[in-house]
């Protein structure tokens, strides 16, 4: 049983495209639909619109017509 493990652990290792294909079943998988999940949001909508998915309450009966002064002095 050791000897087929060292074995196998040492095609993997010295063998590359062996290593690719075993990194492919672990990792490549998971990274593709990792990639196609995350991308998901942002299909169906042309390239400079912009989309508002939430407002808060409120922000439209604001009663604030702009800041308040601040009196400052410039310094030399």
């Amino acid at each position: 049983m050791f000897k087929f493990l060292f074995i196998l652990l040492l095609i993997i290792a010295f063998v590359p495209p062996v290593r690719r294909f075993v990194f492919w079943l672990l990792v490549g998988r998971q990274i593709v639909k990792e990639q196609k999940r995350a991308n998901d949001p942002f299909r169906g909508h042309a390239e400079g619109q912009t989309r508002v998915n939430h407002v808060p309450p409120g922000t439209q009966d604001s009663k604030l017509k702009g800041g308040e002064y601040v009196d400052y002095e410039e310094v030399k």
